[in-house]
């Protein structure tokens, strides 16, 4: 007989009252209220002679209706035969009211979590399952290697790769489980979560990636390996969301706050006509500020003819030709498929403690691989190319200077914001979007159809699809001075956009809503000027106005990192869906006005003032221009240079 662990001890006897067994490992408490103990507490040893009282017999319990035919079966030659049966058949438990309501699952299909469990947990007992730290169960897999249509290695290389990751991956779980400071316990796998888990990793990189998937899963080790537990807790969150709660990073993209700079409109308007950007000295790093001649671009045509269509791909590099109009058998280019990434490289910052450690290894945003392990992660249906030359642009769409509005007077700053799409032509303008400064309020979005045959519409940048155009309508002019009404607006939102026919109307629509006076604001704002085809004097870039750590130009930070650092605001969180040109207008605008907020409170400890909307300087001072372009680091010599807006 073994030893009782108590394995049994909640369950209760299958002999009921009728059990003999002096050790019976299942549970006598709750039989009935007459029943005794089969060793009573006043029990005494009987003297040699002495008449034996008969022992009591316990009370009958008839066990549900349900259990009756399963004793009869498992008795069928008397307890002997009882016995038997429990050395070598399972027991049926007896189905009790206790029994139901333990077994009872409950509407997530978890087990139930006592009291006692939540203690342990750091939980108070007034909580519910689901806001407990288990509130999630993953499959019971094997740790082999799932069963695919097209396998991209053998099964042996498959289970090799598995098993490193699926180590990988218990070691970085041990670290949390072995952390006392890490408060978030949601966060400590069980070991079956870790097998989903390796399984769900492997099984993405063989059907995303077969060609190269031996390669970017040993990439994806290496990286795991090096994560800290801050990174680890990060990507974990992501899975774990996507994975058991059906949660998609940025489903349901959060309100933006509302920047407050805490000035005036008119101290803002005032203030903003110190923080124009002087484009002279910046032609050759892609700002305009001269049209080209008629010999210029007359020189950028014979130059395209003789190339004969052959073009350098602005994604993977290669050499491919090109046939605005179309090729005779229909094609637009040459090349076949262009496999690149898609995602910027990134050199993860240096630590004291490289040497002993060694470097983190540069690597894409878009799939975490190491620079220069393989040709890309995505494919393109075609290769695509973008111009940057003034006088090739001008060969397209001449430059037009921003004209005279006589009728217009003085108006207000304008924030715009462009989205490009390759075409046969290089990279045009496809959509264009204006909002009022410091307001943020929409005066003009369409969408624009280039002059060349669209190749791609790169819709993970612009958020521009094919279904933009399939469901746009003409644009019809504003209701009223060039704002459009509640309803014209939530009619635009809610239905579709508008659109133009060519790059040339979108640009008279904006030059409806300027002066050369106007400032006009962007962020890395040559390359919207030059989509457009505009020149302009009035400029704040606010590329310019928040120069990189690491010295200015040629480096340029991101519009994504500028507001989430000075505006603790999250953009362009669309993922594939793409950027919002709204949304970039108006984190431009906002970042100028946290600038101005910040240059106005040096010039008010000095003595400035605004006066009917000027900013007027204090008694004896002239106007400190050149303090106001040391504060905003310009003027001081550094070299710039073209970037992408991205």
């Amino acid at each position: 007989m073994f030893a009782p662990l108590g394995l049994f001890k909640d369950i209760p006897c299958p002999q009921g009252q009728e059990c003999s067994l002096l050790a019976c490992v299942f549970s006598h408490h709750d039989i009935g209220p007459g029943s005794q103990d089969i060793y009573p507490a006043n029990a005494q040893a009987q003297e040699p002679g002495e008449a034996a009282e008969p022992a009591s017999k316990r009370i009958k319990v008839e066990p549900p209706i349900e259990n009756q035919e399963a004793l009869k079966m498992a008795r069928p030659h008397g307890h002997s035969g009882v016995s038997s049966a429990l050395r070598n058949t399972p027991i049926q438990k007896l189905e009790t009211p206790a029994t139901k309501a333990a077994e009872r699952p409950n509407s997530s299909q978890e087990p139930a979590i006592s009291k006692t469990g939540l203690a342990k947990r750091g939980m108070s007992t007034g909580e519910t399952p689901e806001s407990s730290v288990r509130t999630r169960q993953a499959p019971k897999e094997a740790l082999n290697p799932r069963m695919l249509a097209k396998a991209p290695a053998t099964y042996n290389t498959r289970a090799v790769i598995l098993k490193k990751l699926h180590s990988t991956l218990c070691s970085l779980n041990d670290k949390l489980t072995r952390d006392g400071k890490f408060s978030d316990k949601a966060l400590i796998l069980t070991p079956d979560e870790l097998i989903t888990m390796a399984l769900d990793e492997e099984e993405k990189a063989a059907k995303d990636n077969p060609t190269i998937y031996s390669n970017i899963v040993k990439l994806r080790i290496v990286k795991l390996s090096k994560l800290s537990q801050e990174e680890w807790a990060k990507e974990l969150k992501d899975y774990l969301n996507r994975k058991y709660y059906k949660l998609k990073p940025n489903q349901v993209p959060k309100e933006p706050k509302r920047f407050t700079s805490g000035l005036s409109v008119e101290e803002e308007i005032a203030i903003v006509k110190k923080l124009v950007t002087p484009l002279q000295g910046l032609e050759e790093y892609g700002y305009v500020t001269k049209a080209p001649t008629v010999e210029e671009i007359d020189a950028a045509r014979k130059g395209v003819l003789e190339s004969k269509g052959w073009e350098k791909c602005d994604r993977c590099g290669g050499r491919f030709q090109v046939f605005p109009g179309r090729r005779g058998d229909g094609s637009l280019t040459t090349g076949g498929p262009c496999t690149h990434h898609p995602g910027k490289s990134f050199y993860p910052p240096r630590k004291k403690t490289d040497h002993v450690t060694g470097a983190r290894e540069a690597y894409f945003t878009c799939c975490n691989e190491t620079l220069g392990t393989s040709a890309g992660c995505t494919k393109g249906e075609t290769h695509v190319f973008k111009v940057s030359e003034t006088k090739r642009l001008a060969s397209i769409l001449q430059f037009e200077e921003t004209p005279e509005n006589p009728d217009k007077g003085r108006t207000p700053p304008i924030c715009f914001d462009c989205e490009m799409g390759y075409t046969t032509l290089g990279l045009e303008l496809i959509r264009m979007t204006a909002v009022t400064w410091p307001q943020g309020e929409k005066i003009l979005d369409v969408l624009v159809r280039p002059i060349g045959e669209v190749l791609d519409l790169n819709s993970r940048f612009s958020g521009v699809f094919p279904e933009h155009y399939t469901k746009a309508l003409p644009y019809s002019a504003p209701t009223s001075k060039g704002v459009p009404k509640e309803s014209d607006e939530a009619r635009s939102e809610s239905v579709s956009l508008e659109v133009v026919e060519s790059p040339a109307a979108a640009r008279a629509l904006l030059f409806r809503l300027l002066q050369p006076t106007t400032p006009l604001i962007g962020h890395a704002i040559d390359n919207d000027l030059n989509a457009c085809r505009i020149i302009h004097p009035t400029v704040i870039d606010t590329a310019i106005l928040y120069p990189h750590p690491a010295g200015g130009f040629p480096y340029r930070m991101s519009l994504r990192t500028l507001s989430k650092k000075h505006l603790d605001r999250d953009i362009q969180t669309g993922g594939s869906r793409g950027h919002d040109s709204k949304e970039d207008a108006i984190a431009t605008g906002d970042l100028v006005r946290a600038k101005a907020a910040e240059v106005w409170k040096t010039l008010k400890s000095r003595g400035w003032t605004v006066v009917d909307g000027t900013l007027v300087p204090p008694p004896g001072q002239e106007d400190d221009t050149t303090f106001l372009q040391l504060k905003l680091g310009q003027g001081s010599g550094q070299k710039r240079t073209s970037s992408t807006k991205e």
